[in-house]
């Protein structure tokens, strides 16, 4: 199958951009150790984001994989997960803040290190909501590709340092028309004393069309309904 585009984002890195319905998004770590954040946003409507909540309760998880989707507020599926070697995506532990990765890696400015710095999910969310016409505001808890981070018995948050392989890789298929954002920072309960430095390859390549037997669609009755009313979405859109 054909790439249509492609980039790698380095550690630290961040990117926005808008990506038609019908696409793959296919993620792959080059090292081991990855995390990227992810945001996701209706591209024409981004008062409908990915809602982690209903995502999650409505399908019965604490983590995402293959067959999962990523339900929106509004019950439609903002994109879906077609394939994943890694096998647990965290939902739950958020994105770094400045002053974690100060405490964490050590006190670094742009004015000093250039584009050496140490930046975190905050910083780079904040830069690519601006750029989209958005703002803090609309700032929601993403999803962090590649990490796992489990619960204890008792109720404490585990990150898994060893979780993701050099070459995992996971696969989203965009079911709406998404604003995008991505930042390839390090997920606040990582514990390691140097600041993560694993780049990411993000490749967009046509997709199939969806058929009844689809392993997303057919995965809980609460994803055949948000399928439905996401195809509903765009049958009056596009009439």
């Amino acid at each position: 199958m054909e790439i249509m585009w492609s980039k790698t984002l380095r550690p630290g890195g961040k990117w926005s951009g808008i990506v038609g319905r019908g696409k793959l998004l296919r993620f792959t770590a080059l090292e081991g150790g990855a995390n990227l954040s992810m945001l996701l946003y209706n591209a024409w409507n981004p008062c409908e984001r990915y809602n982690m909540p209903d995502t999650l309760k409505a399908q019965h998880t604490a983590y995402l994989t293959a067959g999962n989707v990523l339900m929106s507020d509004n019950g439609r599926v903002l994109a879906s997960i077609t394939a994943d070697t890694v096998g647990w995506h965290d939902t739950i532990s958020g994105y770094s803040f400045r002053h974690d990765i100060d405490r964490k890696y050590g006190v670094t400015r742009y004015q000093d290190e250039r584009n050496e710095w140490f930046r975190s999910g905050q910083e780079n969310f904040a830069v690519e909501l601006v750029r989209n016409g958005l703002t803090l505001r609309d700032l929601v808890p993403p999803v962090n590709l590649f990490a796992k981070v489990s619960v204890d018995d008792d109720g404490q948050l585990i990150f898994h340092p060893n979780h993701c392989p050099q070459g995992g890789q996971v696969t989203l298929r965009t079911d709406m028309d998404l604003l995008l954002i991505l930042s390839n920072t390090p997920n606040p309960l990582d514990p390691r004393s140097t600041y993560p430095s694993t780049p990411v390859q993000v490749d967009i390549l046509p997709a199939n069309p969806v058929g009844g037997d689809d392993i997303c669609v057919t995965h809980c009755p609460e994803n055949l309904r948000a399928f439905e009313n996401t195809w509903e979405y765009y049958a009056l859109r596009n009439a």
